[in-house]
């Protein structure tokens, strides 16, 4: 007997391999596509193609505990794929945040290099305090907060084009004053 929308359910329950199959051929699209929403920004394929085999040995491994039809199979498989999928995603930051902290342990910085970046980010917080109050939100929420684009202009209320103008209207303002500063010229 083949596994069909009729029967698969029961048969991947019995742990028929033509279930599984069927549920591959008909799935694997849904869980790449959450899968690579989750994963996608550690630009990982590796990462990625190990978590959806995972979600597929998950679905085979607990089938007995699922009880529905093949709507609530379907969200069963998307719960299954985001969970594993942010599983994946945190394990991951985990292990840069360590290496970073080590590799952090190991490069120290001399006195006179912090206190020229502490100078430094002084200088850069004194010019754009000098932008007006918009182009300073954005400003700080994209370079300081690391706030993309859009979700600057859904809290500010402005389009994304507006933004970028901004943005970009803001960089010219900045490098004018920066030049001045370190020629010796007045920044306002």
């Amino acid at each position: 007997m083949k596994s069909n929308e009729n029967n698969f359910i029961r048969r991947l329950q019995r742990q028929k391999e033509d279930a599984l199959e069927f549920i591959v051929d008909k799935y694997l699209p849904l869980i790449k596509g959450i899968t690579y929403n989750v994963l996608s920004p550690l630009g990982n394929d590796g990462i990625m193609e190990e978590c959806i085999n995972d979600v597929i040995l998950s679905i085979w491994s607990h089938s007995g505990k699922f009880h529905g039809d093949a709507t609530d199979f379907q969200k069963w498989v998307c719960a299954i794929s985001k969970y594993k999928s942010i599983d994946y995603y945190r394990k991951a930051r985990k292990k840069e945040e360590f290496a970073s902290n080590h590799l952090d342990l190991n490069t120290e910085k001399s006195v006179e290099d912090e206190l020229i970046e502490a100078e430094n980010k002084k200088e850069i917080i004194e010019l754009i305090d000098q932008l007006e109050p918009v182009d300073r939100d954005i400003f700080v929420m994209k370079f300081f907060l690391g706030f993309k684009t859009d979700e600057i202009s859904k809290r500010l209320g402005l389009s994304r084009a507006a933004v970028d103008n901004r943005i970009y209207r803001g960089k010219k303002k900045l490098h004018t004053k920066a030049a001045n500063l370190n020629l010796g010229g007045s920044t306002v």
